[in-house]
């Protein structure tokens, strides 16, 4: 029987599916029979994930990211640019990421809201803005970017920016005065009434009842002891920000794959095995936000954008920064596995988390490294040929802040802290390449551990900082719009 009619169509035209059916599709198309299981996060389980230290490497040395594929060394940033960073882009698209298509539809966007704010006791320019995607090649599907951007009210010249994935909203949207809200309740009531006349002896018993009471603080509310927020630091320092939601360009699931922009590209069918992942849609998601930047805010300084995330959104931000050359600093925050941290490392989340659950964050060739059984036999971590320290160095010379938090506090040995210093300890070599200061320690990831929590190694373009808070960034905005600042000269 035909697959489409066992899956079915949606009535849009694009297939109907389940993650499932997505995955088994894929492993199909590479010929894979079975996947090894990912371990699990809960330590008193069988297949537990490792947190021995004595079998966290079993596959020791990673690839030398200034060795070509032909066995030469680089010795020149000439030879960087001219032959060995395309190699480790072409080997990151192939067999990690995907590729982004050749003819990805424009991006139009619209401004919905723009209002003066204040953020804290800082006026600001807020806008909520809608990429809309061009679908008339497929109109079935419907892509629309949603960002918020938020300017300090009183820049006396263009200003530095950081877009963060997250949920777009506005920081304090304006609300009506007491007058005309007491005109919207009045409406209200009216309106009620008369569809539930009933209600009309509950308004005479409670007449002081409003459905929609004000917003508006008497008084503002107390800060809570500790740093102010991020957006507020990055106010406060003469900074801009964005807040571009990941989901409105590419769902977080495997069921999604059909839709959002790679299911627009692909016109709702299945990806191809070097196709693009998720993170590389939101990646790309990030470069049309700035593209927007480029063109419609002369009070942004589009040389000096950087991106951040947290998480799978820290992954993101990592894959941005490595392939968009134009984004000047990443804030990457607790990124493990498909970020920051080792493939080849056997602590906490492994290969095969991502070649099983979370497979739709990567290209489908990935799932070559999870396969005990397939056409071309098996194939480990060990088989890939780049990792983590690879994406890094496609960053170099620009600024890269790896942030990590601690087990204690929820940033779990999971997203395996040492694996992501280790990477960041054998891209050094990049750096002092191309000019700049890598993290002042030995280029040797075999010897070199994490320097104790809260001291930071901000004296290069490369950065590392583990705090001593949980699964965020926020305990390190401070040091990184210190680090950017001194690097890019901006005072405020």
């Amino acid at each position: 029987m035909n697959r489409l009619i066992l899956l079915g169509l949606c009535l849009t035209g694009a297939l109907c599916l389940r993650a499932q059916d997505d995955h088994e599709n894929m492993m199909k198309l590479l010929g894979i029979k079975s996947l090894r299981p990912g371990p699990s996060g809960d330590e008193k389980a069988p297949n537990h994930a490792n947190y021995d230290t004595a079998l966290a490497d079993p596959y020791p040395n990673l690839p030398d990211v200034l060795t070509l594929n032909n066995g030469k060394k680089v010795t020149t940033a000439a030879i960087w640019w001219a032959q060995r960073r395309p190699e480790i882009v072409e080997d990151f698209e192939r067999e990690v990421y995907g590729r982004v298509p050749a003819h990805v539809p424009g991006v139009t966007w619209t401004t919905k809201i723009s209002e003066r704010e204040f953020l804290g006791f800082t006026p600001v320019i807020a806008k909520q803005l809608e990429g809309h995607v061009d679908n008339s090649s497929y109109p079935a599907i419907d892509v629309t970017i949603k960002m918020t951007l938020v300017m300090p009210a009183n820049a006396k010249g263009p200003v530095p920016l950081l877009m963060m994935f997250g949920r777009s909203v506005l920081p304090a949207p304006n609300q009506p005065p007491a007058e005309d809200l007491e005109k919207i309740n009045a409406a209200i009531k009216q309106l009620l009434v008369k569809d539930h006349p009933e209600l009309q002896e509950i308004f005479d018993k409670y007449p002081a009842y409003n459905p929609i009471a004000s917003q508006a603080p008497v008084f503002p509310p107390p800060r809570p002891v500790g740093d102010p927020p991020a957006a507020q630091q990055l106010i406060a320092d003469g900074w801009g920000y964005i807040l571009l939601d990941p989901n409105s360009i590419q769902a977080d699931n495997g069921a999604g794959l059909t839709k959002g922009i790679i299911g627009l590209v692909n016109k709702g069918q299945f990806r191809k095995p070097d196709d693009w992942g998720a993170l590389r849609a939101w990646a790309w998601g990030a470069a049309r936000a700035l593209d927007y930047l480029e063109a419609n805010e002369p009070m942004v300084d589009s040389k000096q954008v950087g991106i951040e995330g947290v998480s799978r959104y820290g992954k993101a931000a990592l894959v941005t920064l490595a392939f968009e050359p134009r984004f000047a600093m990443g804030l990457i925050g607790s990124s493990g596995k498909g970020g920051a941290t080792l493939h080849r490392r056997n602590w906490g989340e492994a290969v095969e988390s991502l070649t099983g659950g979370e497979y739709y964050w990567m290209a489908g060739n990935y799932m070559k490294y999870g396969a005990s059984d397939a056409a071309f036999g098996a194939k480990t971590a060990n088989d890939l040929p780049v990792d983590s320290h690879e994406l890094i160095a496609l960053c170099a010379p620009r600024l890269c802040f790896i942030s990590y938090g601690v087990p204690e506090q929820g940033d779990a040995k999971w997203l395996d802290h040492q694996g992501s210093y280790m990477a960041a300890v054998a891209v050094g070599a990049v750096y002092k390449l191309l000019g700049a200061r890598d993290l002042g320690v030995s280029n040797d990831y075999h010897t070199e551990r994490m320097p104790p929590v809260n001291t930071g190694l901000l004296d290069g373009q490369l950065a590392w900082r583990q705090h001593d808070g949980g699964h965020t960034d926020a305990p390190n905005i401070k040091y990184f719009i210190a680090w950017v600042d001194k690097n890019i000269g901006h005072t405020h």
